[in-house]
């Protein structure tokens, strides 16, 4: 066996032998026996790259007999892919500083009581931290290195990290989000029976379970995504390290069905019967109101019945509760309708992607990932504008903190103008 002194110096020899004797290059690598072989690999592929090329040895990877997601559609979703980093730092920044506002108008004391504002309040939270993990992703992918090939180890690190975090925290604004529908179409549903339902306690374990039980449904991916290690063979020879899925075994299709049905799909399918039963409450309200008011456009008519009795019509508008009632319910349907134009697709591609194999999810799935990331976000961010659009109280609420926070306090100057001030 060769010292490590000599396995150094005979690869040094090798180097110098000219690019056409690069088959007697491979059977001198392959013959060397040395203890410090791993640290001479990128040598070896080096000259295994060099003889494809000279033999014109063409490589045909795994999938790219499949023609899945090809098209101009597929330029035209790379075009985006190119400009995402800096379209998804954007709906990070104006999406966290929303929903901290969000959070701020519904932890006011007039909100806060309510469980719907409770359920919207926590699914802030979760949106929000989605939000601000993802910012040091996009800038480390996205604007410092975008073309970075060589990975280190903490990057892939991160990546597991990453993907992990956000896929737990956005299940838990699905299972809020459903949670919203449920609740919105009890009260509406059995309105006798809404205060007794939809308690606070209730609403504490709906909130507590969205945040618990994503990480009992994700437990599939923890093993089925793992770090790998590769070797680039841009400039020289590397070792790089990336985050891939496992895909020998029955767990990585449980997960993709897991993923696919039980967290995208069927939430999915829960909240569009919701959905549609609410915008038919909806629809029945606004043709409700539409008769009362041309109900109401008659004339008056007065009956004196000779005996000093006067009839008149009862007045039949709407009281300020329905139409609060109402109000809220068109809020949430946006609230839903949002989600769902975010979620069908994802969930569509997981099930196609454990129906059709790796090769659909690594040409179609991988490819829509940006879109998806900056659908998923843009549906986190844009709330607060839908509450401030649909909701008097909330945009009643929100003025009321600008003014505290803008408004200088007055001192007092004596203690009648201290009393006068409490008054």
């Amino acid at each position: 066996m060769l010292s490590n002194d000599d396995s150094r110096q005979k690869y040094a020899n090798l180097s110098l032998i000219a690019n056409d004797n690069l088959d007697e290059r491979l059977i001198a690598l392959l013959k060397v026996k040395g203890t410090n072989q791993t640290n001479n690999i990128g040598e070896f592929l080096r000259v295994l790259e060099n003889l494809r090329s000279k033999y014109n040895i063409s490589v045909i990877k795994e999938c790219d007999r499949s023609d899945y997601c090809s098209g101009e559609f597929r330029d035209v979703v790379l075009g985006y892919n190119s400009v995402h980093g800096y379209v998804s730092l954007l709906i990070c920044i104006f999406g966290s500083l929303a929903n901290v506002l969000n959070v701020a108008v519904l932890t006011r004391r007039d909100l806060a009581g309510a469980p719907i504002n409770r359920l919207l309040k926590w699914l802030a939270v979760a949106d929000v931290f989605v939000m601000l993990e993802y910012v040091p992703f996009a800038i480390y992918r996205y604007l410092l290195f975008p073309g970075q090939t060589e990975r280190p180890y903490s990057w892939a690190v991160f990546m597991l990290f990453h993907m992990h975090f956000t896929q737990i925290l956005h299940t838990a604004s699905i299972l809020l989000t459903l949670s919203l529908a449920v609740w919105r179409y009890v009260v509406i549903k059995y309105p006798a029976h809404g205060p007794s339902l939809c308690t606070d306690r209730r609403c504490t374990v709906a909130i507590l379970t969205s945040f618990v039980l994503p990480i009992i449904i994700c437990i599939p991916s923890y093993f089925v995504f793992t770090i790998h290690e590769d070797y680039a063979m841009d400039h020289r020879p590397s070792k790089v390290y990336f985050v891939d899925s496992n895909y020998n075994g029955s767990l990585y299709q449980i997960n993709f069905w897991v993923h696919a049905v039980l967290i995208k799909l069927l939430p999915c399918v829960i909240l569009t019967v919701i959905s549609a039963w609410l915008i038919r409450v909806l629809y029945h309200a606004n043709m409700r109101k539409k008769a009362l008011k041309g109900y109401n456009a008659c004339p008056v008519t007065v009956t004196d019945t000779g005996n000093g009795n006067v009839f008149t019509r009862r007045s039949t508008k709407r009281s300020k509760a329905e139409r609060r009632t109402d109000r809220t319910t068109r809020m949430l349907v946006a609230v839903l309708l949002l989600f769902l134009l975010t979620e069908f697709p994802q969930g569509i591609l997981g099930l196609m992607s454990g129906m059709l194999g790796r090769c659909f999810f690594k040409q179609c799935y991988n490819l829509f990932g940006e879109l998806m990331d900056a659908l998923a976000l843009l549906n986190g961010a844009i709330n607060f504008v839908l509450y401030c659009s649909m909701s008097k109280q909330f945009r009643t609420t929100f003025r009321q903190i600008l003014r505290a926070k803008c408004a200088s306090a007055p001192r007092a100057t004596s203690q009648t103008e201290l009393q006068t001030t409490y008054v």
